[in-house]
C-alpha cells in the first residue's frame, strides 16, 4: 500500500480518489468544502486539515478548476515552503502553458517535484479508471506517479520533460473538439434544411467516415438538442479556447478558426447557455 494525497474533490477528483482507495492505497484528501471529503473519509480516506498537511504525502494529485485556483493554492499561499523536499506534485488540471512554467519553477525552488498530467475523459471515464493521462516532466518524477496513473487511467502518454508540453497537448485536444462541435453544428443544420433526418445523418457519418467518441457523442447531442446535464460547460470550453489562442500568440501561430469560435462561444454564453454542455454552441447555427 502506498500513500497519496488528492487535493480538489470536484467532479473528476472524487472518482480519482475513490479508485485509488479501491486499489488499496492510503489516500489523504483535501477539499475547500467539507461534504466531498467527508464522503471519501466514510469509504476509508484520511482527511487533511489543510493543503500544507496534504502536501506531506510523498505523491500528491491536485484536480483544481483553472489557473487562478492553482496559483492561489500552490504559489500565492506559500505552501511550497512547508512541503518536504522530494514530494512530487502531479497537477491534473487543464492550465495554461505559462502557468505550468511558473508553477514548475516555484516547485523547483523548494525541491518539490512537479509533473503536469491533464487527462482526456469525462466523469464516467474517470469513474471507470480509464482516463488517458498526458504526462510531462522529469522521467524520475513521472515514474513515481506511474503506479497511481495505472489505477486511474488506461494509458499514460509521456510527452516531454517540460510540464507545459502536456498542457499544450491537452489544450489542443480541447481546441480540436471545439472545432468538431462547430463543424457538426453546421452540417446538421444543413442536413435539417434539406429535410434529412439529423439523427440518421449523424449515425451514418459516425458509422462510416468519422467514427469515434467525439463525433458520435457530440453529434447525437446536437441532433437531439440535448445539452443537459453538461459533461463540460460552455464557460469551461470558452476558457480552454482562450488557452489555445494565448498559446498560439506565444508561438506566433495563427488560429483563424479559433478566432471565429471565440465569437461563437461568447454569443452562446451571452444567450444564457454558459452552464449547458459546450455542444450547445451548435445552436448558434440557424436550424
Amino acid at each position: 500500500m502506498s500513500s497519496i494525497a488528492v487535493i480538489g474533490l470536484g467532479a473528476m477528483g472524487r472518482p480519482i480518489a475513490h479508485n485509488l482507495l479501491k486499489a488499496g492505497h492510503d489516500v489523504v484528501v483535501w477539499n475547500r468544502s467539507d461534504a466531498p471529503a467527508e464522503q471519501l473519509v466514510a469509504t476509508g480516506a484520511r482527511r487533511a486539515a489543510s493543503v500544507a498537511e496534504a502536501m506531506h504525502a510523498p505523491v500528491v494529485f491536485s484536480v483544481l478548476s483553472d489557473d487562478r485556483a492553482v496559483a492561489e493554492t500552490f504559489i500565492d499561499s506559500g505552501v511550497l515552503s512547508q512541503t518536504p523536499a522530494g514530494t512530487v506534485h502531479v497537477n491534473l488540471a487543464t492550465v495554461s502553458a505559462g502557468l505550468a512554467r511558473r508553477v514548475g519553477a516555484a516547485h523547483a525552488e523548494f525541491g518539490v517535484g512537479y509533473v503536469a498530467a491533464p487527462v482526456f475523459g469525462r466523469v464516467p471515464v474517470a469513474e471507470a479508471g480509464a482516463l488517458n493521462i498526458l504526462a510531462a516532466g522529469e522521467d524520475r518524477q513521472i515514474n513515481r506517479a506511474q503506479p497511481f496513473f495505472d489505477v486511474i487511467g488506461s494509458r499514460t502518454w509521456r510527452l516531454g520533460d517540460r510540464p507545459e508540453q502536456a498542457n499544450i497537448v491537452k489544450i489542443l485536444g480541447n481546441y480540436l473538439i471545439a472545432c468538431a462541435i462547430q463543424s457538426l453544428g453546421e452540417a446538421v443544420s444543413l442536413a435539417e434544411g434539406a429535410e434529412v433526418d439529423s439523427g440518421q445523418f449523424v449515425e451514418l457519418m459516425t458509422s462510416t467516415l468519422f467514427p469515434g467518441a467525439v463525433y458520435a457523442g457530440y453529434g447525437s447531442m446536437i441532433a437531439e438538442r440535448r445539452y443537459q446535464p453538461a459533461g463540460f460547460t460552455t464557460v469551461l470550453g470558452r476558457k480552454d479556447l482562450q488557452l489555445a489562442l494565448d498559446a498560439a500568440t506565444d508561438h506566433d501561430i495563427p488560429l483563424p478558426i479559433g478566432q471565429l469560435l471565440r465569437a461563437v462561444f461568447d454569443q452562446a454564453i451571452a444567450d444564457g447557455h454558459g452552464a449547458d454542455d459546450w455542444a450547445v454552441v451548435a445552436e448558434q447555427q440557424p436550424r
